[in-house]
């Protein structure tokens, strides 16, 4: 792969001779600005601690990133949540009602929404049984103008991540870009396939600061690829996408690694809490193997059983509609508390 693999081949075409928007800020990127006078953007001069524009290459978040993950700088993108960074890869390699995707279900649903979005065909390939790639069926799948794999891994919502032999064949064979989406990865104790960024030109990895490090709320995704497709993905990503308030809260929260660590550390072990009680609750059929933050489980009536959790002001989500998953719910991992007043009224119910 390494050797004949060329992303200009699945660059659109107006996409590989556009010239990128060059922001005022991007301009001066090089130079010392401490002392600058800037009045070229158009700001509003008085002080308000955002008045100015944010950097457009959010170059402190990426350089903590980078030292963090042992990777460069220009290996990574960063996005207004995950959901703008799949569009920018949708948007960049695929070409509108002529390319298509390859998902497989159930998955991760914005790898269809997007697909639509863009008008490109999502073709979808069932995992296995136990919740594996179909590699043959996957590889089959893909013609001439299939354009990305996403492999969500741990998926959801299964909460399972994928045999690395599967991940490897996928990679070494299918035709287009391999995309790993890693948003549970720190829950689980596989490695990142971040290690394998140099390896494989075709693999893009996307993270986020949504699950384990609790920003939610501020929408900051990752992507991690070769410099040549972030260089790519920068020519169409809007100038100011990710704001100034979301950089420095993104800061602030990956300068505190051990207690990120201690709260990961937590919600495994409610996790394994929580799994416990569920073999004792009559309705529950299977409990799934998980690697996330959350637990899918099999119960007689998914429907009956969401009801009755939402009776007593608990939400969950009810994944019964998706392809291989009747009768499953999802149970997100909380606090101590939270996970407490759950079990308790699974308990009740179940008696």
């Amino acid at each position: 792969m390494k050797n004949n693999f060329d992303i200009n081949t699945l660059v659109r075409e107006n996409v590989l001779k556009m010239k990128p928007y060059s922001s005022a800020r991007d301009e001066f990127e090089d130079f010392n600005t401490a002392e600058m006078i800037f009045l070229d953007a158009n700001e509003n001069p008085f002080e308000t601690g955002v008045n100015r524009y944010p950097d457009p290459q959010q170059a402190s978040v990426k350089a903590v990133l980078a030292k963090q993950k042992n990777i460069l700088p220009n290996q990574i993108l960063l996005g207004n949540g995950s959901d703008e960074v799949l569009d920018l890869l949708f948007r960049a390699f695929c070409e509108p009602n002529k390319d298509n995707i390859i998902s497989l279900p159930p998955t991760y649903g914005m790898y269809g929404v997007l697909a639509n979005i863009n008008a490109v065909e999502n073709k979808e390939v069932f995992l296995s049984t136990d919740f594996e790639p179909q590699v043959d069926a996957i590889l089959d799948a893909a013609n001439e103008y299939t354009k990305i794999l996403f492999l969500c891994s741990p998926n959801n919502p299964t909460g399972n991540s994928f045999s690395d032999e599967s991940v490897v064949s996928l990679l070494q064979n299918f035709k287009g870009l391999v995309v790993i989406d890693e948003a549970y990865i720190d829950f689980s104790n596989k490695q990142s396939w971040l290690n394998e960024l140099d390896e494989y030109p075709n693999l893009i990895i996307t993270q986020t600061l949504s699950k384990a490090y609790g920003l939610a709320g501020i929408r900051l995704g990752i992507c991690y690829a070769s410099s040549q497709v972030i260089t790519i993905l920068n020519k169409i990503k809007p100038p100011y996408n990710v704001n100034e308030l979301t950089q420095k809260r993104a800061l602030e929260r990956l300068s505190d690694q051990e207690k990120i660590q201690l709260e990961i550390d937590s919600i495994v072990v409610q996790r394994e809490d929580l799994i416990k009680v569920l073999h004792k609750v009559k309705f529950v059929s299977k409990i799934y193997p998980t690697e996330a933050n959350f637990i899918l489980i099999k119960v007689d009536d998914a429907n009956k059983r969401y009801s009755e959790l939402i009776a007593k002001g608990i939400v969950i989500r009810n994944r019964t509609t998706q392809p291989l998953c009747e009768n499953t719910l999802r149970l997100t991992i909380g606090t101590a508390k939270e996970n407490k007043k759950l079990m308790e009224a699974l308990l009740a119910i179940s008696s």
